[in-house]
């Protein structure tokens, strides 16, 4: 993939698509990807929906563009005894955040979200017991349950807490399930839902506000892709939060089923998001790779 996107995507002011990359693998455990997050500028850890951490480092070309990943490796995502789940109903994983040393893991299908510690030993670490969620998970739809999990930073008003939301999981008004399960303002509160776009991921910008990755797909529509800004500070317990649109791209783009995407502040203090696609181990779909550079 080159510099350009393809189609007619809508971009605001400030956003700028830099490349993208289309990823395969000999390995057939390799795909499915629901979430990633970045240590540092390089390095990522993510999840599989099949039951399965992925880690690696990126690299670029000679002008910073993204050339392809590196040192990748695989590890399953071990229950509470430490043991592989026997069944893909128990490690369906579609969201993940990452706390110092510590990796959270949101599942479907038997929700739930689990830690592992350290997350630095892939195939060793073991889960916890599920954590306390502020809504109830008896109101999650079967395939439409956490879908993104993100920390907050530390100086917002959140104080660092760590956030679930759902995808497509909604109450008797048509908002979305979410919460705020640690911190001072621990609670659920609701997103509100546009054009039959479903949440698949979300990251906080430096100064607080919440981005989230959206995905759209119908037979008649095909594939769409969104990233909508909310404001940090009205992110509150009780509340229903909304924001501006600030991409939208449709399949006659180089997109797929986007459903993985961190934010990376670069050196110059611009913020790099990178997206990745849930190829769903299908002939039809890819594993791809954008990136974004946002200023602040």
């Amino acid at each position: 993939m080159t510099g350009t996107l393809g189609g007619t995507p809508r971009l605001e002011p400030g956003l700028t698509f830099v490349g993208g990359l289309e990823l395969s693998s000999s390995e057939p455990l390799f795909g499915a990807f629901s979430s990633i997050r970045f240590r540092d500028a390089e390095h990522f850890l993510g999840v599989f929906d099949t039951g399965y951490f992925i880690e690696g480092r990126i690299t670029r070309d000679a002008v910073g563009r993204l050339s392809g990943v590196a040192d990748v490796r695989l590890a399953p995502l071990l229950n509470e005894e430490g043991q592989v789940s026997p069944s893909k109903y128990l490690v369906d994983a579609e969201s993940l955040a990452l706390e110092s040393d510590r990796a959270y893991v949101g599942f479907e299908q038997r929700h739930r979200v689990v830690s592992y510690a350290p997350s630095s030993d892939l195939g060793h670490a073991q889960a916890s017991a599920p954590l306390p969620l502020p809504f109830d998970v008896n109101q999650l739809r079967s395939n439409g349950g956490i879908e993104a999990l993100v920390l907050s930073p530390s100086a917002s008003p959140l104080a660092g807490a760590l956030l679930a939301l759902s995808e497509k999981s909604v109450d008797e008004n048509g908002n979305n399930y979410a919460g705020i399960l640690s911190g001072p303002l621990q609670g659920e509160f609701r997103v509100k839902p546009h054009d039959g776009f479903e949440i698949t991921d979300g990251a906080f910008l430096p100064n607080g506000d919440l981005l989230l990755l959206e995905r759209r797909f119908s037979i008649a529509t095909g594939v769409g892709m969104r990233l909508r800004r909310i404001e940090g500070d009205t992110i509150r317990p009780g509340a229903v939060v909304d924001g501006k649109i600030i991409f939208e791209a449709d399949n006659r783009s180089q997109i797929d089923n986007m459903e993985g995407m961190d934010a990376v502040v670069a050196e110059d203090g611009s913020v790099h998001l990178i997206v990745v696609s849930d190829d769903n181990h299908s002939i039809l779909q890819r594993t791809l790779m954008l990136e974004f550079r946002l200023e602040r």
